[in-house]
């Protein structure tokens, strides 16, 4: 796989994300137009707010996962991940996010690494759950641990060869952020462990 074609899996996996908020949008605005009932068009000005933030928290998100947020610089705020991770997760409140990184700031890559495997895991969360989030950066290089538990804990066999092989195969647009994932980690000549397909919770782990 080249680079057009992930960055084509990287739009599409943007668009189905942000499709259902901004149909809201366009929805709530419909109604507001026929709507003359005071309180029903409260009602639509809360859920177009509410469709906004989340159209809000997913672009920030995919900006720091996918894209070129935190300047030129090679380290990142961690601050900045935790953010996006919570706006991503927080607004359905399915997720319970548990943030154990320590350090004040972490190498780009890492980052994006650390929340595409975030996003994987939270997937696979069908029915929500507790997905930790830990990290650890030391001299030798950065290691990073992705759980996730829930009362329905299912993790795409797409996604998971994925995280394993790279683009060996044919990827779809939902595991987008597993290729680029794996691909960083690989460049870096890091090494990625996942628990076994049986396992009731779900474990990912990288260090390079």
């Amino acid at each position: 796989m080249n680079a057009i074609e992930l960055a084509s899996l990287l739009c599409s996996r943007l668009c189905h994300d942000l499709l259902s908020p901004v149909g809201a949008l366009n929805n709530g605005l419909e109604l507001m137009a026929d709507e003359q009932d005071p309180e029903m068009r409260e009602r639509c000005l809360e859920l177009l707010a509410e469709s906004a933030k989340a159209s809000a928290s997913k672009l920030k998100f995919f900006r720091l996962a996918f894209g070129a947020a935190g300047g030129f610089g090679e380290e990142i705020d961690t601050r900045e991940a935790r953010t996006a991770l919570e706006g991503l997760f927080g607004a359905e409140k399915k997720i319970e996010l548990g943030w154990m990184v320590a350090a004040d700031k972490l190498p780009k890559e890492a980052v994006k690494v650390l929340l595409n495997l975030a996003l994987v895991a939270g997937d696979a969360l069908v029915r929500g759950g507790q997905l930790d989030i830990g990290a650890e950066k030391s001299a030798s290089g950065t290691e990073i641990v992705i759980r996730a538990e829930g009362p329905r804990l299912l993790l795409d066999p797409n996604l998971r060869a994925t995280l394993e092989r790279g683009a060996a195969g044919t990827v779809e647009p939902r595991a987008a952020g597993a290729w680029l994932a794996h691909a960083l980690i690989s460049e870096a000549g890091g090494k990625l462990q996942i628990s076994p397909a049986d396992s009731p919770v779900l474990m990912i782990g990288a260090s390079f």
